[in-house]
């Protein structure tokens, strides 16, 4: 008889579980026991059929009439994850952004390790950052290769971002964040993730325009 695979689980399912894994995080903090998935899914902003649907795809979980054992749950997904382990990060382009991830102190929390700040402005290297200084871009390989890095960030400007994608990819790492404002080309064993900042914005922007708009199209007048 042949071994069962797992099911794949689908990407926006991944995106999902990543919330419900922020959330099972402050009920355990608050000492939460049980909780039911319409609960959760109201916490995560999801509805419980959604919710129960994304669930299945980790096996059977939850007890009809009780809910879910939060604490089983938050490893269920974690496990799931991969954050059973921890994983070893470099951030490159300590820029305002480039502070302002370091100093995340939510990024240990869920079990990801910086070991390396990196930036090619002689003068911020050497300064003081998060739980490190910053380092000059030329060690960024040795560092990579000797921690085992395989995860990178990208907070660089736009015209330097493929630059360091690339040497990055060279030294072995084969995930990268990108916060730059630009499109990276990597090769097809290598995952990259854009968060484009401004993007979210304009999309806000348009709900925005949607509402002014009303319904129909066309302008709310203001009543008063």
């Amino acid at each position: 008889m042949s071994e069962r695979r797992p099911r794949e689980i689908p990407e926006a399912t991944v995106a999902r579980l990543a919330v419900y894994l922020r959330v099972l995080t402050g009920l355990v903090d608050a000492s939460t026991v049980t909780v039911s998935s319409e609960e959760l899914a109201a916490i995560a902003g999801v509805n419980s059929a959604k919710l129960r649907k994304d669930l299945s795809y980790l096996g059977s979980i939850g007890t009809r009439g009780v809910g879910y054992d939060v604490t089983v749950l938050r490893e269920r997904i974690a496990s799931s994850l991969g954050l059973s382990e921890r994983r070893t990060c470099v951030l490159v382009g300590i820029g305002n952004l480039g502070h302002a991830l370091a100093g995340y102190a939510g990024f240990s929390s869920r079990g990801f390790t910086f070991v390396g700040y990196f930036d090619a402005d002689p003068g911020r290297v050497g300064l003081p950052i998060a739980d490190g200084t910053i380092s000059d871009i030329s060690a960024l390989e040795s560092v990579v290769e000797e921690n085992g890095v395989s995860i990178g960030v990208i907070a660089t400007p736009a015209d330097a971002a493929q630059t360091v994608c690339d040497r990055l990819v060279d030294a072995g790492v084969t995930s990268i964040l990108n916060f730059a404002p630009s499109v990276l080309s990597v090769p097809d064993n290598v995952d990259v993730r854009k968060v484009d900042l401004a993007a979210e914005l304009q999309i806000l922007s348009f709900h925005e325009h949607r509402k002014s708009r009303g319904p129909d199209g066309g302008l709310v007048e203001s009543v008063g």
